[in-house]
């Protein structure tokens, strides 16, 4: 080896040494300042005349630190001790800065965050508020009611100022401004890991519902209590802004806070029913939709679902919906897949069902499918004929013929009848079917907009002239009897007093033949007749 080589490797190895060394003195200073929780290494980041600071804390920080902005000072005498919120009125209209709080939501959070293994909430947008922020007489405003400092007290630690040490001590209040139901639910899982056990609650934190126990979560997702104790050490993103900046006045900077909370939510775009559907990859039901309607030949042609929007207009030339098709999907397939919903008694969230669980569903709501598609009114599809044409109700233009099968509500009402008769009354979709044919064949299913139809007054509105989807469940329990699927006498009486009762305005029912008539003269239609097919 040459002098040359030698010295060339004496000088690499000094500079690699050089860059352990600074990199061990900034991890010891690193550990000196963040192993306190006062401070929070944090980059500063500017947007517009927005200045922020972001890092990261661990979800057990953020329970103990972080409220709601309702817990500020300046709610204090207007502060709903029951449900979180700051009491509306012309004192604090001007001061709010947040939506009311849905405690509804908690319980479903919290158990999202401990039942998942795969799971993520974004990052907070939070406020920081030192005590004279509250105090008009602190003399950190000046002699214009002006702020004479930002209320972020940063201490850079490079040149550029971008990467520093943010003061969150005890003297400073930080609030929710975007993602107080994501604090709510760490809130939730917090105290379950703490005490064991979780209220459940209804929108304005009232008790509803039982409680979630942790046993419950250990039993149910097959959980260890190690696990759940580590989740507390769970760090999730924190964004920072000053409650105050240097030259504002309060009121500026109330308008400021207010504005960002504004924006920040116009412009993340809720996402529709069917578009939540689409997405979702834990609700067995959604799952089987989704599979069902790329593949079945009635669905696929044509375009023929909506996958966003959980309505079908007048006009639209597809069939049906996701959001119905899940609907469907549940109602058909919850008789059979009970563990696929969520258990009433524990309150507790479903887990996304086995694989091969899944393609037993998927087999079965495809089998439902093939049978649908050969009612009459489908076939007509392949004949050429629109489901705009088929929809419609008869008083509209260009007139239709008011067939509930083109129709969501319709579409649900039937799927979850045959749930019923299959998977609870042992029925078989071969033996129902000829049944059907026969009733789609005399018009059963159309013209549900005149009083001759089952369906007027049940899943149809004469009043408002519009679909009624709050008489699904009797028109799919009408749909059971029809097929025989309803023996007892007192749950037929009930079934025909229910009917009565949804023709009757006021003291008088309208009957079949379109007049008026007492309500105990309503009867139930005829059951539907065995048929053979050959």
């Amino acid at each position: 080896m040459d002098s040359a080589t030698s010295s060339t490797g004496d000088i690499t190895s000094q500079v690699l040494e050089q860059e352990n060394q600074e990199r061990s003195t900034l991890a010891i200073l690193l550990d000196k300042y963040l192993g306190k929780n006062d401070r929070i290494l944090a980059q500063k980041t500017w947007m517009g005349s927005t200045e922020a600071y972001i890092g990261s804390v661990t979800l057990e920080w953020l329970d103990s630190r972080v409220r709601f902005a309702s817990q500020l000072p300046l709610f204090r005498q207007k502060f709903d001790e029951k449900t979180g919120n700051v009491v509306r009125d012309s004192d604090t209209i001007d001061d709010i800065q947040q939506r009311p709080l849905d405690w509804s939501r908690q319980a479903p959070l919290a158990q999202y965050l401990a039942a998942r293994v795969a799971h993520k909430f974004p990052a907070v947008l939070v406020v920081i508020s030192p005590d004279w922020v509250d105090n008009p007489n602190a003399t950190e405003w000046d002699e214009n009611k002006r702020a004479t400092k930002s209320a972020v007290d940063f201490n850079a630690l490079d040149k550029e100022g971008k990467v520093g040490l943010l003061d969150v001590s005890p003297g400073v209040s930080i609030f929710a401004l975007d993602g107080q139901h994501r604090l709510m639910g760490i809130q939730g899982l917090m105290e379950l890991i703490k005490t064991g056990k979780l209220q459940c609650y209804n929108k304005v934190k009232k008790a509803s519902g039982g409680v979630i126990t942790v046993d419950d979560l250990l039993e149910e997702y097959e959980l260890e209590f190690s696990y759940l104790q580590n989740l507390a050490y769970e760090q999730i993103g924190i964004e920072f802004i000053p409650a105050v900046v240097k030259g504002e006045t309060r009121d500026e900077a109330k308008r400021r806070i207010r504005s960002i909370f504004v924006h920040v939510n116009l412009m993340a775009v809720r996402l529709s029913k069917g578009q939540l559907a689409l997405l979702d990859e834990d609700n067995g039901f959604s799952i089987v939709a989704r599979k069902v309607a790329v593949s079945h030949p009635l669905l696929r042609d044509d375009s023929r679902v909506n996958w966003d929007s959980p309505t079908v207009a007048a006009k639209a030339t597809v069939l049906t919906t996701l959001q119905a098709l899940q609907d469907m999907s549940e109602r058909y397939l919850g008789y059979k897949f009970k563990n696929w919903k969520s258990s009433d008694k524990k309150n507790l969230i479903p887990m996304r069902p086995e694989d091969d669980e899944l393609e037993i569903g998927i087999k079965y709501f495809q089998e439902l499918f093939d049978y649908l598609a050969s009612l009459p009114s489908y076939q007509r599809l392949a004949e050429g004929e629109k489901t705009p044409q088929l929809r419609r109700f008869s008083f509209e233009k260009p007139k239709g013929e008011g067939n509930m099968l083109f129709r969501p509500v319709g579409q649900v009402a039937i799927a979850q009848a045959l749930g019923i008769l299959v998977f609870q009354k042992n029925f078989s979709l071969e033996e129902i079917f000829p049944k059907l044919i026969s009733f789609d064949v005399d018009d059963g299913f159309s013209n549900m907009d005149r009083p001759s139809s089952l369906w007027y007054s049940v899943l149809y509105d004469p009043n408002k002239k519009r679909v009624l989807v709050s008489g699904r469940d009797l028109a799919a329990r009408l749909i059971v009897y029809i097929l025989g699927g309803i023996k007892d006498k007192f749950e037929r009486a009930e079934l025909r007093r229910e009917l009565a009762e949804a023709r009757t305005i006021e003291d008088r029912a309208i009957g079949f033949k379109g007049k008026f008539v007492a309500p105990k003269e309503v009867g139930l239609p005829r059951i539907l007749a065995k048929k053979f097919v050959c």
